[in-house]
């Protein structure tokens, strides 16, 4: 039966993805612990004693690794174990990317006995570091802790008496209150920074506590907070730094009457509130030793225009806003002369740390700018562009460079979201992107995802990941080196890392400009292992991954290369097993793209044999979720066209599946609406499946489909009548269910050649004469018609000839008719072609079919006949000589000649049985000299 070019079931909206910032992980599976499988095959060169290393080198080498690793690399000897433990190895300790409960952290404690520095991730964590032990710890900062409550807060406090530097922001902790506050600040006597976020209110008690236990409190940020006491606040002396960014409800004029009282403070921060120019001008104007005012993206502020404009040169002191130039503001601090002002921050790093206010100065600067200009990307408020363009982008890039880490991550993740200006259909801002790469931000960013830094490589990632959806960024991160970077990130133990180096080599694999790079630097071979190597659970990379395989296998060398990899058992094993709705849909399209080269490899046959696939696919098309449905029935057309995986399909449940689809989709996008019927389309090649899509229903919704306005829906529901026709009881429910006028419809109006020629062959075959017995049969069981069977056969002809005559010339068939030239043959060969029919495969009894209606009584179908055989000869199709040796097979040559010459033939069925005699002969001579 016919078939159709195979589609690679390649979404438009689905082969790109914007990263947002990662949900933090709820339960243990969704940290993503990866441990080695046993056996794992090793490489095994030159005997090499390790062990001979000079100590220091060793230190050193494993001072590059996170702990994990570490401990992995410490427990091969003992040397290397009494080395893995050295204290200059346990200073600071990163757990973001991992798991640690109590468990973790009390087989960690042997070695925390001389922690400086920790920082962890998430509730969870929060609760459990108290079992570290790590009483000498300075600095504990935490993020993603919505959940850490005041005991927790508390506890960790009296633990860890010695703390000098407390953060837990800037993700919301919500349950913290002041009584929090107050425990931390008489546990934690020598506190000199304290940094929270979202905390509901502080009031003047726990202010008050801190301001008598902690006399060397230097900092303090609360951001986005709900009600503080500002005149509280204002009585804590020893302040020099003081944001409170994006918090609400504040009362400015206390505010300004206290806090310009502050005998120490040299920076305030005020981004994002509603401060007004009034209060900043007291502020500026009162505070003695303030040198540092930022107040970016102040909605009063900016929109008092002119008014704020002079408060930029309030008293020879800083304002740092979206109106005024920052990079200048911030080099009329340094006392040395700035050779650059657009370098000043690479400039001050290069300087030293000789002069220490200036230091405390700047490293505050880098924290609250790289803080705020990120909050500003992800809320992307309204005239912002400019800004962004104007100094926006410079200040991420020369913060990316900051030695502070928790800088530099933010940076580079304010770079990953501020070009995104619609996440959902993956959109970027070209000029934005472009102002990136124009300040030498592809190769900061790149070298920037090579230090052996966890988290400023995730966020390094992620922004190379986003820049690349724009097609000039992509290409400058490729011609960078940045695809094999990103592979060899994807290989990474760290699970955020592998997420973000997975989206980067989703988004460049769009298009066919970086797939073969991709392959070649083993970026497929590591995909797939992402695939084995997390849990079900880790939705995000598995997401990932399973897209760029996706946008690979729509390559026909790539589709091999992920084959060959072990791609098509992994993605099996995610669509049968994964109920995340993102990863099953990425994983159907994967798996479509694959089975979209039968002509050229085996992993159409090859998939198809994978245990559970086929029933995986199956139960797909009934996911709630319409992009799963969608690339799950693209998946079935193709692997439909191989012979085995049809009827596999069949016993699947595949018939009834995607009839109650197509019946489902009335409404659906019509990328939905054409792969249900593409697969329907696909099935309905053998008798027995055509037959049983008529038995359940779903001629109905074909023709339904085949009144869509969409090309590429009535296309193909086109195709499947014409299938579904070429059965007397199919072709009698077509006509029964209205389906004469939609075809009639099509073979008139549509705009594709495709779908007139299809719909004009369903035609044909309904009124061959070979239903005329069906027809009777139904008539005697009272079928109520909605129009008489002579009135649609009628209708039916009229509508074929129409179709046959578009496509005559008379002039060019006048002279083909009378000449002996086969250049007059040739003429009307190119003006009749209809390239897209080439694709279609036709069966023998299909073949017989056309054969025998050349002798049908009329004269219309005997020229569509002759018509529909010029198009499956046409040297040069991908079926026509499978078509030709069909045609000499059944003695066409007979019919045809008759046809040629018959007195009462139209003229077009003449020149086309003529010309499809030439065809003949043309693949007769080409198998010949084969």
């Amino acid at each position: 039966m016919s078939r159709r070019v195979r589609r690679r079931g390649q979404s438009k909206d689905k082969d790109k993805v914007i990263i947002a910032s990662p949900a933090f992980p709820e339960t243990p599976e969704e940290y993503g612990i990866y441990r080695p499988c046993r056996g794992a095959d090793v490489v095994v060169g030159n005997s090499v004693d390790w062990t001979s290393l000079p100590h220091d080198t060793v230190v050193q080498l494993f001072s590059c690794l996170n702990y994990r690793d570490r401990a992995c690399l410490a427990s091969t000897c003992r040397t290397w174990r009494l080395l893995g433990s050295s204290p200059c190895l346990w200073n600071t300790l990163d757990l973001r990317a991992y798991r640690c409960d109590v468990e973790t952290a009390s087989a960690l404690a042997s070695r925390c006995s001389n922690l400086r520095r920790l920082r962890f991730r998430g509730s969870e964590s929060a609760s459990a570091i108290i079992n570290l032990h790590a009483r000498s710890l300075r600095e504990i900062a935490g993020d993603y802790c919505r959940d850490i409550t005041d005991a927790t807060l508390s506890v960790i406090a009296a633990r860890h008496e010695a703390l000098e530097s407390l953060q837990i922001c800037p993700d919301p902790c919500e349950k913290i209150s002041s009584d929090a506050i107050r425990h931390v600040a008489m546990c934690c006597p020598r506190l000199r920074r304290l940094r929270l976020s979202s905390v509901r209110e502080i009031d003047g008690l726990a202010l008050g506590t801190l301001a008598r236990h902690c006399t060397q409190l230097e900092e303090i940020a609360f951001i986005d907070c709900g009600n503080i006491d500002e005149i509280a606040l204002g009585k804590v002396e020893s302040l020099k730094f003081l944001s409170v960014a994006g918090s609400r409800n504040l009362k400015w004029a206390y505010a300004t009457s206290s806090w310009s009282k502050l005998p120490n403070l040299v920076g305030l921060d005020v981004s994002r509130t509603d401060v007004t120019p009034s209060a900043l001008l007291r502020l500026l104007s009162l505070s003695k030793n303030l040198k540092v005012l930022c107040a970016l993206n102040c909605v009063v502020l900016e929109e008092d225009g002119n008014n704020s404009v002079g408060l930029s040169h309030a008293n020879g002191k800083l304002l740092l806003s979206v109106f005024t130039d920052i990079f200048k503001k911030i080099a009329s601090l340094c006392a040395k002369s700035v050779t650059k002002e657009r370098e000043v921050f690479e400039e001050w790093r290069s300087w030293g740390r000789k002069d220490k206010n200036l230091n405390e100065i700047m490293s505050w600067v880098e924290w609250i700018l790289s803080l705020s200009l990120l909050r500003i990307a992800e809320a992307n408020p309204v005239g912002i562009g400019d800004f962004w363009l104007r100094q926006g982008a410079a200040l991420l890039l020369s913060l990316v460079n900051s030695s502070q880490e928790d800088v530099q991550e933010r940076a580079a993740a304010g770079l990953a979201t501020f070009v995104v200006i619609d996440d959902e259909n993956a959109r970027v801002d070209p000029p934005r992107a472009e102002a990136v790469m124009k300040n030498g931000g592809i190769p900061m960013l790149l070298e920037l995802a090579r230090c052996c830094r966890e988290g400023v490589q995730s966020e390094a990632a992620k922004a190379i990941a986003n820049l690349s959806v724009n097609p000039r960024v992509a290409k400058a991160v490729a011609d960078e080196g940045g695809i094999s970077i990103l592979a060899d990130l994807a290989r990474s133990t760290n699970r955020l890392v592998a997420e973000e180096a997975a989206g980067g080599l989703w988004n460049l694999s769009v298009g066919e400009e970086h797939k073969t790079a991709i392959a070649e630097t083993g970026g497929v071979k590591a995909l797939v292992d992402l695939i084995f190597k997390w849990p079900t659970g880790i939705d995000g990379v598995l997401e990932r991954a399973a897209g760029a395989l996706a946008n690979l296998a729509a390559d026909d060398k790539c589709s091999l290369e992920v084959a060959m990899a072990g791609g098509v058992h992994a993605l099996v094993m995610l669509a049968r097993s994964c109920k995340v709705e993102g990863v099953q849909e990425q994983a159907a399209r994967a798996l479509a793209n694959l089975a979209a080269h039968g002509d050229s490899n085996s992993n159409n046959a090859a998939v198809g044999q994978e245990a559970g696939a086929l029933e995986a696919l199956v139960q797909l098309t009934c996911s709630p979720n319409e992009g799963v449905r969608q690339e799950a029935a693209g998946a079935l057309w193709n692997l439909s066209f191989d012979d085995r995986n049809r009827e596999a399909i069949a016993a699947a449940g595949g018939v009834e599946a995607l009839v109650a689809l197509a019946n489902a989709c009335s409404n659906a996008s019509h990328g939905l609406q054409e792969r249900a019927a593409g697969a329907l389309w696909g099935l309905s090649v053998s008798e027995a499946n055509s037959v049983a899509i008529g038995r359940e229903g779903g001629v109905a919704p074909l023709i339904a489909l085949a009144r869509s306005d969409a090309e590429d829906v009535h296309e193909t529901a086109a195709g499947a009548l014409w299938n579904l026709a070429f059965y007397p009881g199919n072709a009698l429910r077509i006509i029964e269910g209205g389906g004469v006028p939609a075809l009639v419809h099509l073979c008139s109006s549509s705009g594709s050649k495709m779908a007139r020629f299809m719909a004009a062959l369903a035609l044909a075959y309904m009124f061959d004469g070979r239903m005329d017995e069906f027809a009777l049969i139904g008539s005697s069981e009272g079928t109520s018609k909605s129009v008489s069977f002579e009135g649609a056969r009628k209708m039916a002809l009229k509508h074929i000839e129409a179709l046959v005559l578009s496509f005559s010339d008379n002039h060019l068939f006048s002279s083909a008719a009378t000449s002996s030239v086969s250049t007059a043959l040739a003429q009307v060969l190119e003006v009749t072609r209809i390239p897209e029919a080439g694709h279609l495969r036709c069966s023998g009894a299909e073949i017989g079919r056309f054969v025998a209606m050349l002798r049908n009584a009329s004269s219309i179908l005997r020229a569509c006949a002759a018509f529909a055989l010029v198009q499956f000869t046409i040297p040069g199709g991908r079926h026509a000589m499978h078509h030709a040796s069909l045609l000499l097979k059944a003695g066409a040559t007979r019919a045809l000649r008759g046809a040629a010459a018959s007195a009462s033939a139209p003229i077009e069925a003449k020149v086309f049985a003529r010309i499809v005699l030439r065809n003949l002969e043309h693949h007769q001579l080409e198998a010949a000299s084969a």
